[in-house]
């Protein structure tokens, strides 16, 4: 015969067991080995650095496939960034950049043609105003001044983002303004992310990014529009990560009159392909 005693115990145990349950369905779940780790290269995540922490992040990108029809052809651009991120506080983080740009094609004549540009500095600010570990949503907010000389660029962010069990999301929504030509012209940029990924086990981690651009010369007209989807996948240890993502182009459309042979894509200032690597190294 059950007695007393025996039937509040398993009460208990059974309505403990049902709180675990619903946070397993609607909580945050459990975090990344580190706030730092990265699971998306385009998509950036609202956790931010420890206070006192630093990191180095190195990106590498990899742009190509233009066609000979915009005077491109075997077109490819790397972008390289070098980067120095530091906590100032749990909540508030700082990141120098170093940027350069290497670009190469073969023009209407037939003539290669290659560029290595240093494209300044950029100095990222990220404020995070919603915690993901304790709010339904990660919620963070993000500047970034660049400098070149002769170019400028303010970029901003909203991102948002949270975890699942093993499942990670992010979404950003960015707007950018570009000085060129000694700061005479200007061209603004908005763009949409979204990464969806899956964490297997402790290291490993897959899923699919997705990004929408389109740029606005003198805010005046649209210039061009495209749409970016492709695989994700991310490696960890305890003091380093590493991720890679294959965008290719989906969808694009030039408004200007360039012509690219393309019905359905635009290669006059969009690339068929983008590849993006990036790692990190904690100290």
């Amino acid at each position: 015969m059950t007695n007393h005693r025996d039937q509040t115990a398993k009460g208990s145990w059974r309505l403990r067991a049902g709180i675990a349950a619903g946070l397993l369905v609607i909580g945050p779940g459990p975090q990344p080995a580190s706030a730092t780790d990265r699971l998306f290269t385009y998509s950036y995540e609202p956790e931010t650095m420890p206070a006192e922490g630093l990191e180095f992040e190195q990106w590498i990108t990899l742009s190509t496939q233009r066609t000979k029809k915009v005077g491109q052809e075997n077109y490819s651009r790397w972008d390289l960034r070098e980067e120095f991120e530091y906590g100032v506080t749990d909540n508030y983080t700082v990141a120098l950049y170093l940027n350069t740009s290497a670009e190469s094609f073969r023009d209407a004549t037939g003539k290669n043609q290659s560029q290595f540009t240093f494209k300044g500095l950029s100095l990222e600010n990220k404020l995070q105003v919603l915690n993901p570990a304790t709010h339904i949503v990660g919620l963070s907010l993000y500047l970034e001044p660049a400098f070149a000389g002769d170019e400028a660029e303010v970029e901003q962010k909203i991102i948002l983002g949270q975890r699942h069990g093993d499942w990670k999301w992010a979404l950003n929504l960015t707007h950018a303004t570009e000085w060129e030509d000694n700061l005479h012209a200007t061209e603004g940029e908005v763009e949409g992310t979204v990464g969806l990924a899956r964490v297997l086990g402790n290291r490993w981690a897959i899923g699919l990014e997705f990004r929408s651009r389109t740029t606005l010369p003198e805010y005046n007209k649209v210039e061009s529009s495209a749409l970016f989807l492709g695989p994700v996948v991310s490696y960890r240890q305890e003091k380093w990560w590493a991720a890679f993502t294959v965008l290719p182009q989906i969808w694009g459309r030039n408004y200007d009159g360039g012509e690219d042979g393309e019905a359905n894509l635009d290669l006059v200032h969009n690339e068929r392909v983008n590849l993006r690597l990036m790692f990190g190294l904690e100290f």
